[in-house]
């Protein structure tokens, strides 16, 4: 498996503010991607990060990450065989550009021309059944080897059978902690070897990150958002196999199941998505003849962020615009074209009196770009 074609690459200057702005507290990849179109640069963004925050009411500064900080854990990912990839260079997952809010940086470890093949995700239990493990492996070999990567989240059971399918034909794990904090454990092993054997592990979170409850559904999303479709083998009614199946509903991609028995608590979700329209699996072909109008479109090209908008001709928000849109916003998910409609302000300045609010710490995010008041 060779490396994807050369193409646009970060300086070491820039990759170094790319980090530093997406590990600043509430940067997300949402936050990042305006700031990068509003000013340009990271490093310039960095600069406005302060007054943004006081701006929008923060009542604490923003602990932006030093440049010493940021060069140890380049360091440390150099001393692990790693390194970072950013949204936009040749080597960044080509499906991944296709979602929402991808996440601008990730750290991997392995080949990244795995990132450029069809890629199906395989989820399910992590108490899964003997039954369930075979047939996640085989379904996983048996795409493996007609040229599919196979997507993870490395957790027990059924994601441990997949990854263990693919390991000759190309898989790729994610993890919900840093890149050097594999969960669960006994998995540290099977990260090297998916990097020795062709695939890769990634992450977006920081190195040393210990995975919390929070960040499982952060890395489902990146499981979904990596594969054309995604196969539920076994999965209890409440599980995160089954947030993996609708965040990949939500992106477009298409979601299959394995029946089970009705008897298994463990086949509950799987037979639920099969109600709900999910595609029924009950061999490989069933999959690979779904995939099969999806296989051959073109990627979309790379996506680039440092060209910013022009928003010189409209004046910067003042107090009393602040003010209506704070008075406006509400804990219900408000979509951000009625905020322009109702307060008549121009888009641009709607659009820095929100990253303000979000610097803060006082806007969510939701789903169709809608947006909320934060307490």
């Amino acid at each position: 498996m060779s490396e994807p074609a050369a193409g646009p690459r970060l300086s070491d200057r820039q990759r170094l503010s790319w980090l530093r702005l997406i590990r600043t507290p509430n940067v997300g990849p949402a936050t990042f991607r305006d700031l990068i179109n509003r000013f340009g640069s990271a490093e310039t963004a960095l600069e406005m990060l302060p007054e943004l925050m006081l701006n929008g009411g923060a009542l604490r500064s923003l602990r932006i990450p030093s440049v010493t900080e940021a060069e140890a854990e380049m360091e440390t990912a150099r001393r692990m065989g790693a390194r970072f990839v950013c949204i936009g260079e040749a080597d960044y997952p080509a499906m991944l550009r296709r979602m929402d809010n991808p996440p601008p940086l990730l750290a991997v470890k392995g080949i990244g021309a795995v990132f450029f093949l069809p890629a199906v995700a395989i989820v399910g239990a992590r108490n899964a059944s003997l039954a369930g493990i075979k047939m996640a492996r085989m379904l996983a070999a048996e795409l493996g080897r007609e040229g599919n990567a196979i997507v993870s989240g490395l957790a027990r059971g059924i994601d441990t059978a997949a990854h263990h399918g693919s390991l000759s034909t190309g898989t790729i794990g994610v993890l919900a902690g840093g890149l050097d904090r594999p969960y669960p454990p006994e998995n540290a092993d099977l990260c090297d070897e998916i990097a020795a054997n062709g695939g890769a592990v990634v992450s977006e979170m920081p190195f040393g990150w210990e995975p919390r409850a929070q960040d499982f559904p952060r890395r489902n999303r990146i499981v979904a958002g990596m594969a054309l479709g995604l196969v539920v083998v076994e999965a209890a009614k409440r599980s995160g196999s089954l947030i993996s199946a609708r965040l990949a509903g939500e992106m477009g991609r298409l979601v299959f199941a394995v029946p089970g028995s009705p008897l298994d608590p463990r086949a509950a979700g799987a037979n639920g998505l099969l109600k709900d329209g999910a595609i029924l699996v009950t061999e490989t072909a069933d999959i690979i003849e779904a995939l099969a109008p999806l296989t051959g479109r073109p990627v979309q090209p790379a996506v680039q962020l440092e060209e910013p908008p022009d928003f010189s001709a409209t004046p910067p928000p003042g107090d009393d615009d602040r003010a209506r849109v704070v008075e406006a916003l509400g804990p219900t998910p408000t979509i951000i074209d009625e905020l322009i409609r109702h307060t008549g302000l121009h888009p641009a300045q709607m659009f820095m009196i929100l990253l303000e609010l979000d610097l803060a710490g006082r806007l969510e995010r939701h789903a169709g770009g809608t947006v909320s008041l934060v307490g």
